[in-house]
């Protein structure tokens, strides 16, 4: 009792708003590295907290623990309290500090000091069932709904038409802006250039990209498509969106308000690179 009282005064300052909760999932998880399976449960919570994607905490019976080797790393969470660091060796190649765990959590925290989690893009796949999940795991609470539109929808990027059509995908997505997804028959293909850059959507798959030249100016890495879309997106395969944030789009004539994401910015990334991911 006498530590717990310890670490509440040790609190860094606290958003009554923010909050924490965990709930057990009945999904089969698996993570594979290096070829070897180092996490097997069907009894994996899931982590929700302000701010923040879902993480698995998964028990530390159903985890490799034997290829796991504390580091001196440890961080402080204000509202979970301190976490311990391992890195897990798989043959030669070390992951390192790539799971943490909080083995005394604050009391008003969730009871997760028999749990470990990992860093997402530590490990080389993640399995739900049999299907691959990529970036972080899946909200159970998001939602992407697709549906064909007969909605005029005109995309203008420096005072040039670049799509127009009547036949739009429209994608919902918990917590984002609509997406206008556009068939290429009704884009100025000619002012599109392929680009390098492919990133990953956990509830959506691999995004390709193109920059538009239009009013002799380039925007780059302005629309994104999807050529293999998971299942459940399967509706917007080969069509293309551009960025509500960077564009203007007219819906039935009516200019849309730009909305204000962290997408907001020029050459900003919709979803984690390939290779790169986030928290």
């Amino acid at each position: 009792m006498a530590q717990a009282s310890a670490q509440q005064q040790g609190r860094r300052e606290r958003d009554p708003n923010h909050k924490v909760r965990v709930e057990p999932t009945a999904k089969w998880i698996r993570g594979v590295l290096g070829g070897k399976t180092i996490v097997d449960t069907k009894r994996a919570l899931i982590l929700f907290e302000t701010s923040h994607t879902p993480v698995y905490y998964f028990h530390k019976d159903d985890v490799r623990m034997d290829l796991m080797k504390p580091t001196d790393k440890t961080t402080n969470c204000p509202y979970k309290g301190d976490a311990s660091y391992w890195t897990v060796t798989v043959g030669d190649n070390p992951s390192e500090d790539a799971l943490w765990s909080y083995s005394d959590p604050y009391p008003d925290a969730p009871d997760i000091k028999a749990y470990v989690a990992f860093y997402w893009n530590k490990v080389d796949h993640w399995f739900e069932e049999e299907e691959e999940v990529y970036v972080h795991a899946r909200d159970p609470y998001k939602r992407v709904d697709t549906m064909l539109s007969s909605r005029h929808v005109q995309v203008v990027i420096n005072d040039e038409t670049v799509a127009d059509t009547h036949t739009a995908t429209l994608l919902f997505e918990t917590g984002l802006p609509i997406r206008y997804y556009i068939p290429k028959t009704d884009i100025r293909m000619d002012l599109l250039t392929p680009t390098d850059r492919l990133t990953r959507c956990p509830y959506k798959g691999a995004s390709n990209y193109y920059s538009v030249t239009a009013g002799d100016e380039e925007a780059e890495n302005i629309a994104w498509y999807y050529t293999y879309p998971i299942p459940e997106s399967a509706k917007v395969a080969g069509l293309v969106a551009f960025f509500n944030e960077r564009v203007d789009i007219y819906v039935d004539n009516e200019l849309m308000e730009r909305p204000k994401t962290k997408w907001s910015a020029v050459n900003s990334i919709p979803f984690p690179l390939l290779n790169v991911f986030t928290d």
